[in-house]
């Protein structure tokens, strides 16, 4: 038996298999994801609006669903494998913990003693160590050991923490298959899978988002057709925390977006079928546009392909992209920073602090059988709060509350309306 290309290596060798219908390994590894207990749990983790508060709104795993969508399709027509991308789509929010990014800002604060936290380094734990499938020779777990390509794919960060930067993908213990998936690839540089699952991952939320914020009634449109100062504020907001645009270069591609007709049925939404017609037309000719934009432009620079892993790099135009962070602002203004939001943010805040500490006092009792052999297996005090972050990043929404009430005491008392969860920013 030939040894497999370098691309379909896995972390731990596997026995071919045939199932009898000659799937990929890229099809393996997409199953693998979509089968997983990690991939179940985002059903009921928050995207933008706390899971479970409407029916029409996105939870985690229905963004997956839509950004694993989105990236197949691009991909595909620049060349990349399909099922690489899309493995990646679904997985790529897999190291989210309870409550969103607020979650994620208040476990890396909370885990700065063994690195910090942040969802990306996360979903690489998830992906090799953390998820039940592979066991590797040395009876330590390997997870759900995907190929090197498809978890090169997932890594939007392909880095370590670095002083002064909130974004990276790989935590100091997890270096050694971080740098095994790596191999050959020259700083950090991401392959073309990445960078369309990552801008499928943009497109999604900044127009999903604003979709969902319009359906709830969260955001109206009106005051920034009729309000300059809004459209400033707006631009700022824009400038400070989702693009490298300054607020008056924001402001002329606001002006042309506001102007666009597939906008105009938005002013007056009043939640009809007809409305909601045109509000989903909205959604999906924006989604075509960004989409097709990137494509166009990666062919234009790089030639028709096909395109793959390192062969090319995504093209996104400047004001398609300033396009989507203002779509993304438009979320951030007026639904993740409507009135009441800081009282929900300190209650989730809470939330995990309380089981961090009452966890790190008592473990291993209280931690799930995945985890306890983990946190005996710790040699010091900081790869056992390392078990325990990985122990609540793994919790879904209502569980992080459950067990606190459970474990702490007092958690649903004084619980403000579920309104929305943690805030969206750059994933």
């Amino acid at each position: 038996m030939t040894a497999p290309e370098p691309d379909l290596r896995r972390w731990v060798e596997e026995p071919p298999k045939d199932s009898g219908y000659g799937r990929s390994p890229y099809q393996r590894d997409r199953a693998r994801v979509l089968h997983s207990a990690a991939f179940r749990r985002l059903a009921v983790k928050t995207q933008v609006h706390t899971a479970g508060t409407d029916d029409f709104l996105r939870t985690r795993l229905t963004h997956s669903l839509e950004v694993a969508q989105i990236a197949r399709e691009m991909g595909a027509r620049l060349g990349c494998d399909p099922d690489v991308v899309d493995a990646a789509g679904l997985a790529h929010d897999l190291g989210h913990p309870p409550f969103g990014h607020n979650g994620e800002d208040v476990l890396d604060t909370l885990a700065a003693a063994c690195g910090g936290f942040e969802g990306n380094a996360q979903t690489l734990r998830v992906l090799t160590r953390l998820e039940a499938k592979v066991i590797g020779p040395d009876g330590a777990s390997a997870g759900l050991n995907l190929t090197r390509a498809s978890l090169d794919a997932v890594s939007k960060y392909p880095w370590p923490r670095r002083p002064g930067e909130r974004k990276f993908g790989v935590y100091t213990d997890d270096r050694p298959v971080f740098d095994w998936l790596r191999a050959g690839v020259a700083g950090p540089r991401r392959c073309l899978e990445a960078q369309v699952m990552d801008w499928a991952d943009d497109v999604a939320y900044s127009v999903h988002d604003v979709e969902d914020g319009i359906h709830g009634g969260y955001l109206t449109l009106r005051p920034l057709l009729v309000d300059p100062a809004e459209r400033a504020a707006l631009c700022a907001d824009v400038a400070a925390t989702y693009s490298g645009e300054s607020p008056a270069d924001l402001a002329e591609v606001l002006v042309d977006l506001l102007a666009d007709p597939v906008l105009a049925p938005l002013a007056d939404y009043d939640g009809s079928h007809r409305a909601q017609s045109a509000l989903k037309a909205t959604t999906s000719v924006l989604t075509g546009r960004f989409v097709s934009g990137a494509v166009a432009a990666t062919e234009e620079r790089f030639g028709p392909g096909p395109h793959r892993r390192y062969a090319a790099d995504l093209v996104v135009p400047r004001r398609i992209r300033a396009r989507c962070a203002l779509l993304k602002g438009i979320a951030l203004r007026y639904v993740m920073r409507r009135p009441g939001f800081r009282d929900r943010y300190e209650w989730q805040r809470g939330i995990l602090a309380g089981l961090v500490g009452v966890l790190a006092d008592r473990a291993p009792d209280g931690l799930d059988p995945v985890f306890a052999p983990l946190w005996h297996a710790a040699t010091d005090d900081v790869a056992r709060l390392r078990v325990v972050i990985d122990q609540v990043a793994s919790l879904t929404d209502p569980a992080a509350v459950d067990w606190h009430a459970r474990l702490v005491g007092g958690a649903r008392a004084g619980a403000p309306r579920p309104v929305m969860g943690g805030p969206r920013d750059l994933g």
